[in-house]
């Protein structure tokens, strides 16, 4: 089951947040999750890579809890 699944760890949740939603830059968003800015990109980066993968190979979306 889990090759047709993504799992969104809840820092990446926070971190699509606030940069697509809230539109917080990339130092921005990483103060605000106190974190360092190549921490944040790095989280942000894996986030939009999985939704990717979730969105051309038709995979699920699973959100942390």
């Amino acid at each position: 089951m889990q090759d047709k699944e993504i799992i969104l760890r809840k820092d990446e949740i926070e971190a699509l947040r606030l940069k697509n939603i809230e539109w917080f830059d990339i130092v921005s968003g990483g103060e605000k999750m106190e974190i360092s800015k190549s921490t944040f990109a790095r989280i942000y980066e894996s986030c939009v890579t999985k939704i990717a993968d979730a969105i051309i190979n038709g995979k699920r979306i699973v959100l942390e809890k």
